[in-house]
């Protein structure tokens, strides 16, 4: 009988540990997902749209002339000459 109650808290404390670091994993990916968003959301840019062709660009690719944005230098060129 000895025996067998030494394996069952044996048995327990493994299970018990294996628990709490399951749970100490589980609260460190969550935090990880949440620094992985705020990084994500910070990195994301204002959109800007080109005065000739009307598309859309992130703001650190566009050209900017006299007060306007180009998605190139071609289109500037063509935009300042109107």
């Amino acid at each position: 009988m000895g025996k067998f109650l030494l394996w069952a808290v044996i048995i327990l404390a493994v299970l018990f540990v294996s628990r709490v670091l399951s749970h100490q994993k589980a609260h460190a990916r969550q935090a990880a997902a949440r620094r992985q968003a705020a990084d994500a959301k910070a990195a994301s840019e204002a959109m800007v749209r080109c005065a000739h062709c009307r598309i859309y660009l992130p703001r650190s690719e566009a050209y900017q002339s006299q007060g306007k944005t180009w998605c190139s230098a071609e289109h500037a060129r063509l935009g300042l000459d109107q």
